[in-house]
């Protein structure tokens, strides 16, 4: 059993698709600092953990970075979308040409060492909300070779797509490859 440290109950059901591995939800608050990357918090947010939790666990964070804002929500994507929502962006992004955008996600796996990994999906936003399926930011991001929000996608689409879906599999390989060598 390994810990998935969250609150986010849409983010374990994601992952939780993905890993096919028994992963148990835990909310256990943990601060993040503020940076300019994800990495950093994440390591910071394991650091914190890892004495406190007595198994394997880890946490993930993931940012939108909108390249016309300068990469703006970015590492501060929850707090944004909490304070101005997808109006908030959109309004933003009224009149501009560059709609270009990733979401980015970083895994940091703890298991008496820190490894960490990053998944990329890059797209761009949309001109308008649609779709109310998945959660925050999902109604106005389309992904490459999509023409569909991740709000208009059922989770199992999505994961083929997002950020979140590219870092769970590279964690799946991890603990395939770790439970081989065992």
């Amino acid at each position: 059993m390994i810990y998935f440290i969250t609150s986010n109950s849409h983010k374990y059901e994601e992952i939780k698709k993905i890993i096919g591995y028994e992963i148990e939800m835990v909310s256990m608050p943990y601060p993040e600092i503020q940076t300019d990357s994800l990495e950093e918090v994440a390591k910071y947010g394991v650091e914190y953990l890892k004495d406190k939790i007595e198994r394997n666990f880890f946490i993930e964070d993931s940012g939108l970075f909108i390249e016309a804002l300068n990469g703006f929500p970015g590492v501060f994507s929850s707090y944004v979308f909490k304070t101005i929502g997808n109006e908030g962006i959109i309004k933003l992004m009224k009149g501009v040409k560059n709609r270009k955008a990733e979401f980015v996600s970083v895994i940091a796996y703890y298991d008496g060492e820190t490894h960490i990994f990053k998944g990329i999906c890059k797209g761009k936003i949309a001109e308008e909300i649609r779709g109310n399926r998945g959660f925050g930011y999902d109604p106005i991001f389309i992904a490459e070779g999509s023409n569909k929000t991740f709000g208009e996608m059922e989770t199992k689409e999505k994961n083929k797509y997002s950020h979140r879906g590219k870092s769970a599999r590279m964690l799946k390989n991890f603990l395939k490859s770790r439970l081989n060598q065992s």
